[in-house]
């Protein structure tokens, strides 16, 4: 079980997919399953919680996703551009009203002057369209993991809790249909 302030936030995250009869669907890199595995520790996660995706490798990005590879050799995996493609596309794939996204550097490695350690850009996609948010985070690799997994949850719930989300992703009265 994660935290008590991420138990809460998944609580939340769970008491407004189901009072919304909104479903959701996560696409992970640099958290590991982190995010999934944080809403499939509360029980009754199955009732919105569709699925998820760990895209840790540039090949599962598009074979798995379908990322275009153009976009990640000009952008990089980690950018804002690859995050949004990733959400819409487990969206879309795992035919959820939501898709959500984390893609970061966790570090100790894997930084640059560019992408430091602690780069995260968490994404959500709907049927009323995607929303971005970067990171950087300054702690380690466990600290930076948990820290993008809380960002993508905020942000999920920032969606729900939106007037517009409401009745745009449960206008079709079917979670997951794509439109």
């Amino acid at each position: 079980m994660g935290s008590e302030p991420e138990l809460r936030l998944i609580e939340r995250l769970q008491a407004l997919c189901l009072d919304r009869g909104v479903s959701v669907a996560v696409a992970e890199s640099c958290t590991g399953g982190l995010v999934a595995k944080l809403i499939t520790d509360l029980a009754g996660s199955s009732s919105y919680f569709r699925g998820g995706v760990v895209s840790y490798a540039n090949d599962v990005k598009v074979e798995l996703l379908g990322v275009p590879s153009d976009l990640l050799e000009a952008h990089g995996a980690v950018s804002a551009q690859v995050a949004r493609a990733m959400a819409s596309e487990v969206r879309l794939r795992l035919r959820a009203d939501l898709g959500a996204s984390v893609t970061g550097v966790a570090g100790p490695g894997g930084g640059t002057a560019a992408k430091p350690i602690g780069l995260t850009y968490v994404a959500v996609s709907g049927r009323d369209g995607e929303e971005v948010r970067r990171f950087l985070w300054n702690g380690d690799r466990d600290f930076n993991r948990h820290a993008s997994a809380q960002a993508l949850v905020e942000l999920l719930l920032s969606r729900l809790e939106s007037p517009m989300t409401a009745t745009a992703d449960a206008a079709s009265g079917e979670p997951g249909e794509a439109t």
